[in-house]
């Protein structure tokens, strides 16, 4: 069974911390993580968050992220995942956090490379706007001279039997036989009610999400930390790759689900929804669902 250390060990293969993300980044030497990835409270309210201004909730960020680029590689990569900070009220309007965020890792001279859209299916639905279903991934790097292998993401080809037509190459196919980079909009299911991999954490990351950070921006045996671990999916989808992964968590019944999944992850016992799976058709559910029933006068629209 894997040792899940309890305090930061760079010889250790995983790292599960219950606590503030400030005193395990304390415990980390600098310039020695290939990659931060995470999802920090959003400032909506949830259960495990105290709600905020939202000038208070940038002061709150300001420190940890100076700290993640201080223990970031050169070269190294950070993913902030977040969504949207709404306003108490009737008529609340809605900030991306992702701008509003932007100026704190600017300031500490790293490059935004690609602002990933996320777009899922489910959530809350809203009755006086649209119902938001993406969030979004900054993906920044210390430096230019950055580690990115697209390969091990590549997802299938729209049109695997396309051919150049014209030109010296008439004739052959086309497209990469491995598949073709997957862009920056990722339809991934978000976790929710009946997704496999769904625990008691109410925001929880879904694991293929994190992998195809993971697998793009660093090599076997090298850390992945994420200061708001949750219930360890980074620290897990790392120890699935061959990489190292580190964590902390203020909640003692997520950290203690971490150390279970990251164990579960080691074993191959982790339940995952596998990259690339194609997304649920609705259609493979029966006519029974996907016929709208108030179109044989059952029953009225709502």
């Amino acid at each position: 069974m894997l040792e899940v250390k309890t305090r930061f060990d760079p010889a250790a293969r995983a790292v599960a911390y219950h606590g503030d993300c400030r005193e395990l980044l304390d415990q980390i030497a600098s310039e020695s993580i290939q990659l931060v990835v995470t999802s920090p409270p959003y400032n909506v309210g949830k259960a495990y968050e105290a709600r905020m201004s939202l000038d208070r909730y940038l002061e709150e960020q300001a420190p940890v992220i100076a700290e993640c680029v201080r223990v970031l590689a050169p070269g190294g990569s950070l993913c902030w995942q977040v969504g949207n900070y709404v306003e108490k009220g009737k008529a609340s309007s809605i900030v991306p956090l992702d701008i509003a965020l932007y100026p704190l890792f600017a300031a500490h001279g790293l490059k935004l490379r690609n602002r990933i859209v996320w777009h899922f299916e489910h959530g809350l639905h809203c009755t006086r706007r649209l119902s938001g279903r993406y969030e979004t991934i900054c993906w920044f790097t210390k430096g230019d001279d950055y580690h990115f292998d697209v390969d091990p993401i590549r997802v299938p080809q729209k049109y695997p039997g396309k051919k150049h037509f014209k030109g010296p190459k008439a004739g052959q196919y086309s497209c990469n036989p491995l598949g073709k980079n997957p862009g920056d909009v990722w339809i991934i299911p978000n976790v929710k009610s009946n997704h496999v991999e769904k625990t008691g954490h109410p925001c929880q990351f879904p694991v293929e999400l994190v992998e195809r950070l993971v697998l793009a921006l660093t090599r076997p045996d090298e850390w992945v930390l994420d200061p708001y671990a949750g219930v360890g999916t980074t620290m897990a989808a790392a120890v699935r790759c061959g990489r190292r992964g580190a964590g902390a968590e203020l909640v003692k019944e997520y950290a203690d689900m971490a150390v279970d999944r990251i164990r579960a992850a080691a074993s191959g016992n982790l339940r995952i929804r596998p990259r690339n799976t194609p997304v649920f058709d609705p259609a493979d559910a029966g006519k029974s669902l996907t016929r709208s029933p108030w179109i044989e006068g059952d029953v009225k629209p709502i």
